[in-house]
Parts: structure tokens; C-alpha cells; sequence
């Protein structure tokens, strides 16, 4: 009787590539995709920003306003900046360690605005001024706030960590693994139901007709 490949197994599906092949390539897109983003929102706010006031969106909600930080948000740490880019490879060394065994395309989504969003503030860590691994980092967003008072000004690179984060506690909360499998589904990762005799369960008798008969058939003879 033919089974399904069970979740994680890395059986070819149709479509092209394994579950794992398919989600490595997801995450590294969407972490792609973020970076050249981050990187590009960044080098429009140093051009069109620098040396002008704030400017103001959405009535007050929004404003565009040039700010180069040393620390993490609200300046934390402002005066240990060498020790973020440490932290930030430690993160993508996690990424890259979990990609062995990810089959989730959720995750991979997740993880690759994880990904992406650490390597475009890792990338002004290490090439911007005042110097390598000891650069400060370009923001230009502050939320009802002109300078930063209400909520840290951030750029497109803190977006992705963020809403990645978010997406993996979600994940989390509903029992998506990163394998693929799912805590708590109905029936989920269940073997099957094995009957005393020998003979197949109603499940399997749909499954494989042609194995039930072949059962059935030796005990009409006798």
C-alpha cells in the first residue's frame, strides 16, 4: 500500500524541488529582497534628507527625518556600538543553522525578514562612519513625532526584524513548525491505527480497495 511522504521529509513534490529546497529559496529571496530595500531607502535619505528639516506625512502621523545612531533603539547602548554587529552575526549564524532543517514556507518568510533586516543595519554597522563595526546606523522614520519622542525614528531594515519576530510568534502560538509539521492538527503526525486481527482499518481499506479484496478473498475460499 503506498503512503504519503510524511511533512519534513524531503520527498520530491510536484512543482520542482524538495519542501527544504523551495524554502531556502524563499528565505534567501525575501532576505534579498529586504537588504537591497534597506540599502536603497537609506542612500534616498542621505541624498534628499541631509541637511534639511523633518518632513511631515499623513497629517503628523509620519515624518521623514534624518537620524545616524550608534545604539539600538532610543540610543541604548550608544557607547558599546561594537557590540551590535557581534549580536547581529550571532543572529545570522541562527538563521543559517536553522535553514538545515526548514521545510515551512511561513518560516522561511519570517526568517528571511529576520535575515534581511539584520544584514542591512549589520551592513552600516561595518561601513559607515566613524569606522568598521563601529558605524552608526541610518534612520529616517519617527512615528507622531518629529525627533523620535514618541517612538524611535527606524528604517526599513528595524520593519523587517520586526515584522519577522512577529510572524514567528505567531507561527509559534499556532503550532507551526519550522519542519513543516503542525502541533495540535487532527491527526497530525498519527500513525496508523493497527486492528488485532490483521485486517485493515476503514481508512485504509479506501486507501488500497484492490489490498482489501485480496484479504477478504482467502476467508470466503475457506
Amino acid at each position: 500500500m503506498t503512503t504519503a511522504p510524511t511533512a519534513g521529509s524531503g520527498t520530491t513534490e510536484p512543482g520542482g524541488g524538495t519542501p527544504r529546497r523551495r524554502a531556502v529559496v524563499v528565505l534567501a529571496s525575501i532576505a534579498l529582497i529586504a537588504l537591497l530595500a534597506d540599502l536603497l531607502t537609506k542612500h534616498l535619505a542621505l541624498l534628499l534628507l541631509d541637511d534639511r528639516g523633518p518632513v511631515r506625512l499623513l497629517g503628523g502621523a509620519v515624518y521623514l527625518t534624518l537620524t545616524r545612531n550608534s545604539g539600538a533603539a532610543w540610543s541604548i547602548g550608544a557607547d558599546h556600538t561594537w557590540v551590535f554587529p557581534l549580536i547581529t552575526i550571532g543572529v545570522v549564524g541562527w538563521i543559517m543553522w536553522m535553514a538545515l532543517r526548514l521545510r515551512s514556507l511561513p518560516w522561511a518568510v519570517s526568517l528571511g525578514l529576520v535575515l534581511g533586516g539584520a544584514l542591512g543595519n549589520l551592513t552600516d554597522r561595518i561601513f559607515r562612519a566613524p569606522g568598521h563595526f563601529v558605524g552608526h546606523v541610518v534612520d529616517m522614520v519617527s512615528l507622531f513625532d518629529p525627533y523620535g519622542q514618541v517612538w524611535p525614528v527606524f528604517n526599513l531594515a528595524d520593519t523587517c526584524l520586526v515584522s519577522g519576530v512577529l510572524l514567528a510568534v505567531l507561527l509559534e502560538l499556532t503550532g507551526r513548525q519550522r519542519d513543516g509539521r503542525r502541533i495540535g492538527a487532527k491527526g497530525a503526525d498519527a500513525p496508523a491505527a493497527a486492528v488485532p486481527d490483521g485486517s485493515t482499518s476503514a481508512g485504509s481499506v479506501a486507501a488500497d480497495p484492490a489490498g482489501a479484496e485480496a484479504q477478504v478473498e482467502p476467508r470466503e475460499r475457506a
